[in-house]
């Protein structure tokens, strides 16, 4: 039985899927590389423009390349003395390749109660959403408790280098009197089967996320002709340390966010999780597709993803290089890099190419029950509770500003649907009940904010 609030829907419930579908359109593929990104310009405008019909005043700023397009709004609030609430989301998806997927990634369809594309749900959801609530609170007068800053960001999934941390840097005023933020990979819902037979929907607020670092490592030895005798080969040398560094286990360690997570899991269904049971990962795998990511935040992690060495094929290079994905956990920084360095051993050098920090805040305060407090009303059979995401989001830049950040863009999802695995993957999509659903508890998360 679904126990979700149902009303007469607002201005922004019904134009949210023709927004997020608009937004899938605009092909926005960040590949990581200025020369072959398109950037965001176009739909920074656009949506520039949806907010000028109701009559804000926006800034349109280009984070230090041409084309990377963000764009921010900000509405006034009844008690200007309290800090400001900033709600983001970035307007750049990772690449998809067409001949992969049912439905063209940028086509927007809205098909067997789904919209799909690249970008449905990391993150144009939470962007339609956000746009349908600050046109609604415009065009009705609307004046939340306090002000609302509305962004809109580029290059979040490059890591922010053109986006968040550049406009950080070099532009703090746009963010000026913000306090506290929500945006992506937050708020969801996860269905858990009680003792009893009847299940619990838990919606999952990020309050912690890992570090991200993509580092380099380099071997070089001596070049020479392919047909002679070489101990000393670099290819083999960072062969072997990428080797070791990819099938190494780093020590369990459990922060606070993902020990509450647990703990409410446990309460929900009965089901012990200890995290230091041998057996962790089979009782974790109880939860379903979300384990990938929970297990992933009991340990730091060093995935090599790219390779480069050679130019041909008799001949033995004097370099070779490898590229390695670390997500790292709150305070554990040090301790990876002394763990790394004895792995890769003396031939072999690192450097790290992008290094952003973990964060972590508590799950507690005024805001929270205003989280809690917008699932209740729409969804009596929800509970909220922290989680740590095993990824990264722009919130690593606004903590440099001492910004309390949150991942809370709501969604109620079937719960056959593999949500995890729609990150990034083929046939990204997002149900459309649940657009009109994170809508409602959007609006009465801040409008009681």
């Amino acid at each position: 039985m679904d126990d979700t609030v149902n009303s007469v829907p607002g201005r922004a419930e019904s134009e949210v899927v023709d927004l997020v579908s608009a937004l899938i359109r605009f092909d926005t593929s960040n590949t990581g590389d200025l020369a072959t990104t398109k950037g965001e310009r176009e739909c920074a405008e656009w949506v520039a423009a949806r907010l000028a019909e109701v009559g804000y005043e926006t800034e349109y700023v280009e984070s230090g390349q041409p084309g990377r397009g963000n764009v921010f709004a900000r509405l006034r609030g009844a008690d200007p003395s309290r800090g400001a609430l900033m709600i983001h989301g970035h307007l750049d998806v990772v690449p998809a390749e067409p001949a992969d997927w049912s439905v063209h990634p940028f086509s927007g369809a809205v098909e067997d109660g789904y919209v799909w594309g690249r970008g449905a749900i990391d993150m144009k959801d939470m962007v339609g959403m956000t746009l349908a609530l600050a046109r609604q609170f415009k065009a009705e007068g609307t004046v939340p408790p306090r002000d609302l800053v509305f962004a809109f960001l580029a290059d979040e999934e490059a890591g922010g280098t053109w986006g968040s941390h550049w406009l950080v840097e070099h532009r703090p005023d746009l963010f000026e009197g913000v306090t506290e933020a929500i945006g992506e990979v937050g708020g969801f819902s996860l269905s858990v089967a009680r003792p009893d037979g009847t299940d619990a929907r838990l919606y999952l607020v990020e309050t912690a996320e890992k570090g991200l670092g993509w580092m380099r490592l380099t071997a070089k030895a001596r070049a020479g002709h392919g047909s002679f005798l070489h101990e000393d080969n670099a290819v083999t040398i960072l062969a072997e340390a990428v080797a070791r560094l990819g099938r190494h286990t780093f020590p369990l360690v459990v922060p606070d966010s993902v020990a509450e997570f647990l703990g409410a899991v446990s309460a929900e269904t009965g089901v012990e999780f200890d995290p230091h049971s041998p057996d962790i990962d089979g009782t974790l795998a109880k939860l379903g597709t979300i384990s990938r990511i929970i297990g992933a935040t009991l340990r730091d992690t060093a995935n090599p993803t790219m390779l480069r060495a050679g130019y041909k094929a008799n001949v033995i290079p004097q370099t070779a290089e490898a590229v390695v994905d670390c997500r790292v956990l709150p305070g554990r920084q040090a301790a990876f890099e002394r763990e790394v360095d004895e792995l890769i051993g003396p031939g072999v050098t690192r450097e790290w190419i992008t290094k952003l920090d973990s964060y972590e805040t508590t799950f507690d305060g005024r805001l929270v029950d205003a989280m809690n407090e917008a699932i209740l009303a729409n969804d009596p059979n929800g509970r909220t509770v922290p989680y740590m995401l095993s990824g990264g989001t722009d919130a690593k830049a606004f903590a440099k500003l001492g910004i309390r950040c949150f991942g809370f863009a709501p969604l109620q999802l079937p719960p056959e649907l593999d949500f995890s695995a729609l990150f990034h993957g083929v046939d990204e999509r997002v149900p459309v009940d649940a657009l009109k659903f994170g809508t409602r508890v959007l609006e009465h998360f801040l409008a009681n904010s």
